[in-house]
């Protein structure tokens, strides 16, 4: 008796644990329909757009709120440091041309060997078809580079499940002031 016990044990065990008593499914699980957002045709866009990095002046658009420590061996890198952003995104290079929207996020120095930000932030649009609608950058810049490549992750509004890449390349710098225009070639794919 004992022998058919241990045999069937497991399997009950395993029964219970599969099939609840209750019958019902977990309640953070549901199935989805195919297309629940009457998802169209992926369609490949390519957007041009000035990133302005203004640190000087009466209003900044850069902040920091990260200081790498004092006794940092890497400080000609920067390592360490964190700047919040609330960008313009125009449509040319000059500061006054048409505002399409923000890049909102925040960069860090994240190499000790060169100057390699990590960037993590949203482009806002304001303008036209694509207001309210954002996109997600998450990803790391050589700025020194000529161009430098990153990812788009994600996206919402009219880019909801977007994905894609970004290309910036330097416009100007001012070393000065460290205020940058930088141009963004933004191809993604979205619905």
């Amino acid at each position: 008796m004992t022998k058919p016990f241990l045999f069937l044990l497991p399997l009950l065990i395993t029964i219970s644990q599969t099939f609840p008593a209750t019958g019902a499914e977990p309640g953070f699980l549901q199935s989805v329909k195919r297309n629940p957002m009457k998802l169209r045709t992926e369609k490949l866009s390519h957007f041009r757009f000035y990133w302005h990095d203004i640190i000087s002046g009466p209003n900044p658009t850069v902040v920091n709120i990260v200081q790498p420590p004092t006794n940092n061996k890497t400080t000609p890198t920067g390592f360490g440091m964190i700047n919040m952003i609330d960008d313009p995104l125009t449509e040319k290079p000059e500061a006054g041309s048409k505002l399409l929207g923000r890049a909102q996020g925040f960069y860090g120095l994240a190499s000790q060997e060169e100057v390699g930000l990590l960037m993590a932030m949203n482009f806002v649009f304001s303008t036209g078809k694509y207001n309210g609608s954002t996109l997600t950058i998450l990803g790391r810049n050589p700025v020194f580079h000529k161009v430098r490549e990153m990812p788009v992750i994600g996206g919402s509004g009219l880019f909801r499940f977007a994905r894609g890449y970004v290309q910036a390349s330097t416009h100007s710098f001012n070393l000065k002031t460290g205020d940058a225009v930088v141009e963004y070639n933004v191809h993604v794919l979205h619905y």
